[in-house]
């Protein structure tokens, strides 16, 4: 595998106990990653790796997650519409800024 190019780390809100207890793994981020990768796939995006996280500490923000290396953290990701912004931001370079967390 080459490297990635960029990275989507997202939060699936384990903590140091191995349980998921914050808000993203209640509003569901798990199911995100499967997504993301089918989408990501579907798209031809094979320079990108999709990586699940303990907590990012943006429980009341979230379900988020974060672009590297371009440090966009990304909040209120709660299903595909949201994903598919985030991804046809990627493509097109650019934000979604609708989901930015400042």
């Amino acid at each position: 595998m080459a490297k990635p190019n960029r990275h989507i780390l997202v939060c699936a809100s384990f903590r140091s106990s191995g349980a998921p207890q914050g808000v993203c793994a209640r509003k569901g981020s798990q199911d995100l990653l499967a997504y993301l990768e089918t989408e990501l796939a579907d798209r031809g995006m094979s320079d990108v790796a999709v990586t699940a996280t303990g907590c990012m500490k943006v429980c009341d923000r979230g379900p988020a997650l974060v672009v590297y290396p371009q440090n966009r953290w990304y909040g209120g990701i709660e299903g595909e519409a949201q994903v598919d912004a985030v991804l046809d931001a990627l493509e097109a370079g650019s934000d979604a800024s609708e989901y930015l967390l400042e």
